[in-house]
């Protein structure tokens, strides 16, 4: 079910969605005070890519 899920969010816009954050990521990454917005920036992109079945855990 979860695959299913996925490749039905990847169609309707999951993939611009990951593309508009590895792309934001990217830009922020170029100056050295942007590199850990940018990782964080990275991190969503793989999560917009396969939300399902996936967790986001708040570290402290």
């Amino acid at each position: 079910m979860r695959f299913i899920g996925n490749v039905i969010w990847i169609i309707c816009g999951g993939l611009l969605s990951a593309l508009g954050w590895w792309i934001a990521g990217a830009l922020w990454c170029i100056t050295i005070i942007g590199i850990p917005f940018g990782k964080q920036f990275f991190k969503i992109a793989k999560l917009s890519l396969a939300q399902f079945g996936q967790r986001v855990v708040k570290v402290n």
